[in-house]
C-alpha cells in the first residue's frame, strides 16, 4: 500500500492497483446520500485526505460526467480509476461503485415481495411511501435552483411537465424537443442557456496532489480514433452478446429480452440522473410490460433510497420485481427468476456509462466549454426539472388518494410527507434518517390507528 504524505505539503507516493481496489470497494458500501453526498464523500476522500487528485483535475473530471446520460457519480469513480490505472480501474472503480448496492437490492426485495404483507413490513412502508414523494420534490428544488436562471430555462421546465403530466408525452420525445430548442437558442441567445454551477464541494486545497494540476494527462488518457474506435466495438460486442443470447434462448418478446433492450434506451436518456429517467421508466415498466404496479414503483425508490450506490440502482428493484412474478423459471425458481432480471438489468443499464467513459471522456473534454455542446444539454437539465415534478404529483397521487379519485384523502399520508419535505429542503437532513423516522412513524400509525 502507498505510505502517506511525509509533511502535509509533501506530494503522496503512487497509488497501487490493489491499494485503489480497496478504497474503490470501501466507496461502494458507504456511498449514501445520492449523487451530491456520493461526490461530497468522494472530493473528501481523493481530494482532501488521500490527495490523489487536485481540486482542479476533480472538478474537470465532474464536468466531464454531468454533460453525459448515467449516473454522474458513478461515472466520476469510474473516470478517476481510469485516469489513475487506465482501462481496468475505471472498470473496478465504477463496477465496486455498484455492486453492493446490486446485492443488497436483491435481498431486499425478496423480502418486500415475499413478505411484504406482514404487518411489520407493510407498517414500514406505510410511512416510506410518502417519504418517497418529499424525497422527489427535493430533487426537484435542487437541480432547478441551479439550473433554471432565465425565463426561457423556466419555460422549458413548464412544458416539460405539461407535455408528461398532462399530454403523456413519451420522455424521450421530450428530451429530443428540449435538445432542439437548446440547439436554436444557443445560437441565437447563449446568454440564456448558461450552465448552473456544479454540485457543491468542500473547500478547495492548494496542497500538492497525485494527480495535481499541471500534472500531464496520461498517455492512455489522451484521445485517439484507433482507441475510441476499439472500445465502442468492445462495447457494442458486450451490449449486442447477451441480448442476441438472450433473443435467441427466450425469444424477443421474452421477460429478460424486453428488459435488456427496454434499459439500454433508459440508460441513453438518463441526462439529470435517476429521477430524470423514472418517468421514462414508469412509463416502461408499469404500464407498457406491466412488469409491477405504480405502488411497487413507489416502493421501490424508497428501497433504492436507503442503499449505498447510485440511485438509478431501483431498476435492480424493478428487474427482481418484474421477473419474480412473471416467474419464467417456474414457481419452484422465483427468487433465481427475480435474482437474474436484475443483474440483467443492471447490466444493460449501465454498460452504456462504461462506454461514455473509456471511449467518449476525451471528446467530452475537448468540447466542455463550447456554447453549441454545452446549449442543448442545459436545454435538457430544465426539462429534466419539469419532468420530475410531474414525478412528484404522480407519486403524490397514488400514495395520498390510495383507492383512486373515488376514495378518501389519506391525511397522515400527506403530513409524513410534508414533515419530511421541510426536513429535506428546510433542515438539510440526511435522507437515510428522513426515511427510517418515516418509516417508524408510519408503522405506528398502522398499528394504532388502523
Amino acid at each position: 500500500m502507498a505510505a502517506a504524505p511525509e509533511s502535509p505539503t509533501d506530494a503522496p507516493k503512487v497509488v497501487g492497483f490493489r491499494e485503489a481496489i480497496g478504497f474503490w470497494c470501501k466507496l461502494g458500501f458507504i456511498s449514501f446520500g445520492g449523487p451530491a453526498g456520493q461526490i461530497a464523500v468522494m472530493h473528501q476522500e481523493l481530494v482532501v485526505r488521500r490527495r490523489w487528485i487536485s481540486e482542479k483535475r476533480f472538478l474537470h473530471a465532474l464536468n466531464y460526467c454531468m454533460v453525459l446520460p448515467g449516473p454522474e457519480a458513478q461515472q466520476l469513480a469510474t473516470y478517476i480509476g481510469w485516469l489513475m490505472h487506465r482501462t481496468w480501474g475505471g472498470i473496478v472503480a465504477g463496477a465496486l461503485f455498484v455492486l453492493p448496492s446490486l446485492f443488497i437490492l436483491i435481498g431486499l426485495s425478496w423480502i418486500y415481495i415475499a413478505y411484504g404483507q406482514v404487518p411489520l413490513v407493510a407498517g414500514l412502508f406505510y410511512g416510506i411511501k410518502p417519504a418517497v414523494i418529499a424525497i422527489v420534490v427535493q430533487a426537484a428544488h435542487r437541480i432547478g435552483s441551479r439550473t433554471l436562471n432565465s425565463w426561457l430555462l423556466w419555460l422549458i421546465a413548464v412544458a416539460a411537465f405539461l407535455a408528461i403530466a398532462a399530454l403523456n408525452l413519451p420522455f424521450p420525445a421530450i428530451i429530443g424537443a428540449a435538445a432542439l430548442v437548446g440547439v436554436i437558442a444557443g445560437r441565437v441567445a447563449p446568454d440564456l442557456l448558461k450552465p448552473g454551477s456544479n454540485h457543491g464541494t468542500a473547500a478547495k486545497t492548494s496542497l500538492p496532489a497525485l494527480i495535481d494540476d499541471d500534472t500531464p494527462t496520461p498517455a492512455h488518457a489522451l484521445f485517439r480514433w484507433s482507441r475510441l474506435l476499439r472500445v465502442a466495438l468492445v462495447g457494442l460486442g458486450l451490449w449486442a452478446a447477451p441480448l442476441l443470447l438472450l433473443g435467441a434462448s427466450y425469444g424477443w418478446n421474452h421477460t429478460l429480452t424486453q428488459m435488456g433492450w427496454f434499459f439500454t434506451k433508459a440508460a441513453m436518456v438518463t441526462f439529470g440522473g435517476a429521477y430524470a429517467v423514472l418517468p421514462y421508466v414508469y412509463q416502461g415498466a408499469v404500464t407498457q410490460f406491466g412488469w409491477l404496479s405504480p405502488t411497487q414503483m413507489i416502493d421501490g425508490l424508497g428501497l433504492g433510497e436507503t442503499t449505498p450506490g447510485p440511485l438509478i440502482m431501483v431498476v435492480a428493484f424493478v428487474g427482481f420485481v418484474g421477473g419474480y412474478l412473471k416467474a419464467y423459471l417456474g414457481a419452484q425458481s422465483l427468487f433465481l427468476a427475480g435474482a437474474l432480471a436484475a443483474i440483467v438489468v443492471t447490466w444493460f443499464t449501465f454498460l452504456p456509462s462504461f462506454v461514455f467513459i473509456l471511449a467518449g471522456g476525451p471528446i467530452v473534454e475537448s468540447t466542455h466549454n463550447d456554447i453549441k455542446f454545452t446549449a442543448p444539454l442545459t436545454a435538457i437539465t430544465a426539462a429534466v426539472v419539469g419532468v420530475i415534478a410531474s414525478l412528484a404529483l404522480f407519486f403524490a397521487y397514488h400514495v395520498l388518494w390510495p383507492a383512486g379519485r373515488s376514495g378518501r384523502f389519506d391525511w397522515i399520508s400527506a403530513a409524513i410527507a410534508a414533515v419530511a419535505a421541510v426536513a429535506l429542503i428546510r433542515y438539510k437532513r440526511n435522507v437515510i434518517q428522513v426515511i427510517a423516522g418515516c418509516a417508524l412513524v408510519g408503522y405506528l400509525a398502522k398499528t394504532l390507528l388502523y
